[in-house]
């Protein structure tokens, strides 16, 4: 047996040859691998499931652990190289018998503790291969290390996500999932996992492609994300006494995927990104933050953090005129926003949702044209920017008229309708020249530059045009979409396109690395709003998270100053009625923006971090921090809480000398101190629904010098 060790950036790797040319990999830590914890069996590097071949060991059920090409995968050879990314490592594997080819790559990023894995196969035989599954990363063990059962020592979190409900991770033990060791502790295997994963077009309605898995006895623990735009699946399950991770793509039993490989073809997984510490949750997520500025499009928005003022939620709700839109103009101009968003309802006189796609102004609503409110955005300093929504067209649509059946999703035979709409095939070189005419004339007619691409519908398990399987035509479809994205881009590199999918329905990294915003949520209520902001940096980098800021008619001071404090460690997505709201509450919007441009140029390089945990919703206290070089700052809501005083715990500046101060805002009450010997800031809200954010600035930073 061969052994291939590494430690790069924190994280310690091994893989074993064996003698039968098996690849395992034996350990992926931030801790050292023990000597004596060294496995014979299973521990494969991937796995490959491929149709009609038998595999000998022991499968169960519809897991995708010990695949029928994983387990004879023979090693062939490993590079490891460097590139401008850092550390690249790849396996070469064959199965001689099917002529199957694989390659698993290992790709590491200088001094950040996350690795990007992925599979690629190829058919170097004279047969046809059906590809059921391939993992991008695999990884058996994942409960070793301590002393203690999995069942005690072992913590799975996992990241619930659907409308108006993002990002609201649950923690569970191994029994609370259905791990329970059952067996004599060598054979320990069962014929089920924990399986999470998607199915369908809106990657992110039910999870978040992400997991988290801690051993608290260790310390040790890993967290993922999954970089695709459609189906994906992730599990944990129990194999020859051990615990399995499996990371992939689309599967044939989960997600209706199959893949027909001919002979000198090749397929290349769905990415996933592993960040691996020795330590807290809010550490992964600092690692998972810089890997994904690492990985993203550079934008200059990212850096910028402009200010955006969209006129739907809990404004025109999708409803305007040029009357309407030009009073609103004003008022976001004299806030200071510096991006206007026109949202939906321009394109149609009235009832819109089962005819949209000619993205054609409506002569009703704006009498003299769009034209005249885009000037008049632009007279106030602000860039002009309207919603769209390119993936659809509405059944009543006049554009389905010149359409053709391709155009579509189809199943069966059939042309696919999801509440009104069809879902357009990115495949199709009609429908790109279609939307590329569209974005082009968008843009040369009225000077737009943002566009909120939404996407409404849900339109299932894929298609069946120029596929192997629905789910071949859906992951074809996905990654010609982000071709078609990127091309946008290439054409308007200083274009802010915004990604809204009924508000965090597809919060994934295959679009996020285009991308350069996110909304996070479609949540009309304030109070749940803290709790979908507070944990959106979980999911997408502060820099990217548009949260909505919405102050009504009738909203109190402090009602307005909780609105503002959502948005104010990421990215505003100002709306609500400025334009007739209070002039004191007024005057707090425009010192939350004033405050936000004081402090914008530290958000591209903000680590977030939990006080006092993850919220849910229905919490009466929630807490976010953001870290800065020198400076930290505390957003802290208090949800009809009956106590006033909360300590909020900030581990990482434990005896360092700190002056502490309410950063927003300075107009309303409330007291803070930072206590230097015990790391904790104690704060006062006197309102019983209130928010603040406060400030940490470092006096003793000259002594790291």
């Amino acid at each position: 047996m061969n052994q291939i060790e590494l430690c790069e950036n924190g994280i310690y790797a091994v893989w074993q040859v064996c003698d039968d040319l098996r690849l395992q990999l034996l350990h992926f830590s931030a801790q050292a691998c023990p000597e004596n914890e060294m496995p014979e069996e299973g521990f494969y590097a991937l796995e490959v499931q491929v149709t009609g071949e038998n595999c000998e060991p022991e499968r169960n059920g519809i897991r995708h652990a010990v695949t029928s090409a994983g387990w004879r995968m023979q090693y062939i050879r490993h590079t490891d190289e460097r590139n401008e990314e850092g550390r690249r490592i790849t396996f070469y594997m064959q199965e001689p018998a099917m002529g199957l080819q694989a390659r698993q790559i290992y790709q590491f990023y200088d001094g950040i503790q996350t690795v990007r894995a992925w599979a690629e196969l190829e058919n170097t035989g004279t047969d046809e291969l059906g590809i059921e599954y391939v993992s991008s990363f695999a990884l058996t063990g994942v409960e070793r290390g301590g002393l203690s059962a999995p069942e005690d020592k072992m913590r799975v979190w996992i990241p619930h996500n659907t409308w108006c409900r993002e990002a609201q991770w649950k923690t569970y033990s191994f029994p609370e999932v259905g791990l329970t060791s059952s067996q004599i502790r060598q054979r320990q295997h069962s014929a089920t996992a924990l399986s999470v994963g998607n199915t369908g077009t809106w990657s992110t309605k039910s999870y978040l492609p992400m997991g988290y898995l801690e051993n608290t006895e260790t310390g040790a623990a890993l967290l993922w994300q999954i970089e695709n735009n459609g189906s994906w699946h992730w599990e944990i399950g129990d194999q020859t006494g051990h615990y399995y991770l499996l990371l992939s793509g689309p599967t044939e039993s989960d997600s209706h995927w199959w893949k027909r490989l001919k002979p000198g073809e090749q397929f290349i997984s769905v990415p996933a990104a592993i960040s691996v510490i020795n330590g807290t949750f809010s550490q992964a997520v600092g690692e998972m933050t810089k890997y994904r500025r690492k990985i993203r499009r550079n934008h200059s928005d990212n850096v910028k953090a402009s200010v955006i003022f969209n006129d739907y939620m809990n404004c025109l709700f999708a409803d305007p005129t040029t009357e309407k839109e030009k009073q609103m103009i004003d008022a976001a101009a004299k806030l200071g926003c510096e991006y206007y968003v026109v949202d939906g309802g321009w394109y149609s006189a009235g009832y819109w949702w089962d005819s949209v796609g000619e993205w054609k102004e409506s002569k009703e609503r704006f009498p003299n044209g769009l034209v005249e409110v885009m000037d008049y955005i632009r007279s106030k300093g602000m860039i002009p920017g309207l919603w769209l929504e390119p993936e659809v067209l509405g059944i009543h649509s006049p554009v389905v008229k010149q359409a053709k059946p391709e155009w579509f999703f189809t199943r069966h035979g059939k042309n696919i309708q999801e509440r009104s709409r069809y879902q357009l095939d990115y495949r199709n070189p009609e429908v790109i020249r279609y939307m590329d005419e569209t974005i082009d004339r968008l843009i040369r007619e009225y000077g737009v530059g943002y566009f909120k691409i939404d996407y409404n519908i849900e339109a299932g398990i894929g298609t069946e045009t120029d596929a192997d399987s629905f789910g071949d035509g859906l992951l074809s479809h996905n990654r010609a979409y982000l071709r078609w994205l990127e091309s946008v881009m290439e054409r308007y590199p200083n274009l802010v396109i915004e990604n809204c999918s009924s508000g965090g329905l597809r919060m994934d990294y295959a679009m996020l690395a285009r991308y350069p915003l996110q909304s996070t949520s479609d949540q009309e209520d304030y109070i749940y709003t803290a709790s979908i902001a507070a944990n959106a940096p979980t999911a997408v980098t502060p820099e990217q998270a548009g949260v909505w800021s919405y102050p009504l008619a009738d909203s109190t001071a402090e009602q307005t100053a909780f609105n503002m404090v959502n948005a104010l460690l990421m990215r505003i997505h100002q709306s609500g009625r400025p334009d007739i709201i209070a002039p004191e509450c007024f005057a707090i919007i425009k010192e939350g923006i004033d405050c936000y441009k004081q402090m914008r140029d530290e958000v591209s390089g903000f680590l977030p971090f939990w006080p006092i945990g993850l919220s849910a919703l229905g919490d009466e206290w929630i807490s976010l921090g953001m870290e800065a070089e020198n400076r930290i700052f505390i957003a802290v809501w208090r949800c009809n809480s009956k106590t006033e005083t909360i300590s909020l715990p900030v581990p990482q500046w434990k005896g360092r000398k700190a002056q502490a101060r309410c950063f927003y805002p300075k107009s309303l009450p409330s007291k803070c101190i930072w206590n230097q010997e015990t790391g904790s800031l104690s704060a006062v809200l006197p309102a019983s629904v209130s928010a603040r954010i406060f400030m940490l600035e470092r006096l003793d930073a000259e002594d790291d010098a």
